[in-house]
């Protein structure tokens, strides 16, 4: 299988059967053997039956209903690890970025990059006017430039749910990953660099939607705090790392 498309779920019955026709519709007219995976994050609504009944309609579509909810990377990893493609893309469930940003991450992969990430950090980008509060926008720029010095330099966007992965990366990767929730797709890119995986950030296309955005401002410090654990724990040697 060329592809795996992991998409984590909480709460989005009202958004992810569009956003897997988006999906669907795309990869079938470009001709991509691939997979979808949807993995529910413990939801309290009607999430799961909405993929259960589209599954009818796709059939590529798979569903990993985990009743229980743990947190972003938790589903994020368990997804990553069932999925069977030789590339595996998560990407948001309200399709904040969609599907044929892939067209900008795919060259880098042919150029021998493991993992490129969808960045709104960079010259490029495509935001959408007005899509995002401005206390994101504030604390979002300001956490990014303490990830640069003290996390993981070089790179500007660490948070936009758009991160294509090898397989081979992928599965050295996801193993390792200890945090479920804030913070996950830092401790992702900062095992990757450690690992030895290239990483490619590339600028694309996002609409950020207010309405099921699950950031609120109190949530920046423990994401910081989170971050900061990260680096310890590769410093002390708490990640037993071997690619």
């Amino acid at each position: 299988m060329r592809l795996s498309v992991i998409i984590p779920a909480y709460n989005e019955e009202k958004n992810i059967k569009a956003t897997l026709d988006d999906i669907y519709d795309y990869l079938s007219k470009k001709h991509v053997d691939h997979e979808i995976i949807v993995v529910v994050d413990g939801a309290k609504d009607r999430t799961a039956e909405v993929v259960s009944e589209a599954i009818k309609m796709i059939p590529t579509l798979k569903l990993i209903d985990i009743k229980e909810n743990h947190g972003k990377g938790y589903v994020v990893r368990r997804g990553m690890l069932a999925a069977q493609g030789e590339l595996r893309l998560f990407t948001d469930a309200d399709n904040a970025t969609t599907i044929d940003n892939l067209e900008r991450l795919l060259p880098f992969i042919q150029q021998g990059y493991d993992v490129v990430i969808g960045s709104i950090g960079l010259p490029g980008k495509e935001v959408k006017a007005g899509s995002e509060p401005a206390y994101r926008i504030l604390f979002g720029k300001l956490g990014n430039l303490f990830l640069r010095i003290f996390i993981i330099s070089g790179i500007h966007d660490t948070q936009r749910g758009f991160k294509l992965f090898t397989a081979k990366a992928a599965t050295a990767i996801f193993p390792h990953q200890k945090i479920n929730r804030w913070a996950f797709d830092v401790e992702l890119l900062v095992l990757a660099r450690k690992l030895g995986f290239k990483i490619k950030e590339v600028s694309i296309k996002w609409a950020n939607n207010s309405e099921t955005s699950k950031i609120k401002a109190s949530d920046y410090p423990k994401f910081l705090l989170r971050c900061l654990k990260i680096r310890w724990d590769l410093v002390t040697g708490k990640y037993d790392l071997v690619n």
